[in-house]
């Protein structure tokens, strides 16, 4: 059975003037465009389609491929604005509607947003909305702490922001732990920061433990051996200086440093550090095994 909104592997069982129609199952036959039909295609070959809802609401084929399907987000900008709602360019000539109930805020023509895919099962028609938290989990029971995830920035909030975590949950990156530029729509890498006592999850973009603290030591070794021993990095360096050189918190470099300290490799005055032995540090150290 085809399913509207998503991409599906039909077969192709008649071939008419205006294109092919591909078996939709209990959706009856689905109609490929005849300027979409690859010239080789032939009864009984297996076409991967996207399908959707023509201006008639029809079922209808395409090999265009969306920016995205129903159970997925994505970001999208605003083709225009009308008495239904939203209507958002998705890669396909039908706009895709984001009705008034389902706009975060209201959305402006041209302007870009987060949005959820899906299909609307009172009318049977594809739609959008960008209240996310009505259709993804916030229960991160199922992730573990330190677990890479694919990250979409959703919205910005007093706290930091909220981000899609592996296109089925909501988590939040805290404020403290943004040392990049980040904007709305963008996909990026993290991790989970910790799953809290209520389910609700915290996020990161750096790793933490001890694997990576002796990661950053050996960097900060090897860049003090390259500037003759000495770095003007130090307590009173803003984060953006620190993320510039090595990319990652004031925070993680502080301890990293605190740790070479007690290694007696450098040595911290107030407004630089420096090797405890420059002599020794003459080529880049080898990273730990």
């Amino acid at each position: 059975m085809a399913e509207i909104g998503k991409f599906n592997t039909l077969t192709l069982n008649k071939q008419v003037a205006f294109g092919v129609y591909l078996d939709g199952g209990t959706l009856g036959d689905i109609l490929l465009p005849r300027l979409e039909v690859p010239a080789e295609a032939k009864i009984g070959d297996a076409l991967e389609v996207f399908v959707y809802l023509d201006s008639e609401d029809r079922p209808i084929a395409t090999l265009k491929r969306p920016r995205a399907q129903v159970g997925q987000c994505v970001s999208l900008r605003v083709a225009q604005v009308n008495h239904a709602g939203a209507f958002l360019d998705w890669g396909l000539p039908k706009d895709l509607l984001v009705p008034f109930g389902e706009q975060r805020v209201p959305m402006r023509e041209d302007n870009a947003y987060v949005v959820y895919v899906y299909l609307d099962k009172p009318s049977g028609r594809l739609a959008a909305s960008s209240r996310l938290d009505n259709w993804l989990s916030e229960d991160g029971s199922e992730f573990e702490e330190m677990q890479p995830v694919n990250l979409l920035i959703w919205a910005r909030t007093d706290m930091g922001y909220k981000a899609v975590v592996n296109q089925s949950h909501l988590g939040l990156i805290y404020k403290t732990e943004v040392l990049q530029p980040l904007k709305i729509g963008q996909k990026i890498k993290g991790f989970i920061r910790r799953v809290r006592e209520d389910g609700r999850i915290d996020l990161c973009l750096q790793l933490q433990g001890q694997d990576v603290r002796d990661d950053l030591a050996n960097k900060i070794l090897a860049h003090l051996a390259e500037n003759d021993g000495r770095s003007s990095l130090c307590d009173h360096s803003s984060p953006e200086e620190i993320h510039a050189v090595y990319k990652v918190s004031k925070g993680n470099y502080k301890k990293a440093i605190g740790g070479l300290l007690r290694q007696g490799k450098i040595v911290i005055h107030p407004d630089y550090i420096v090797l405890a032995a420059p002599s020794v540090w003459k080529s880049k150290p080898k990273k730990s095994t």
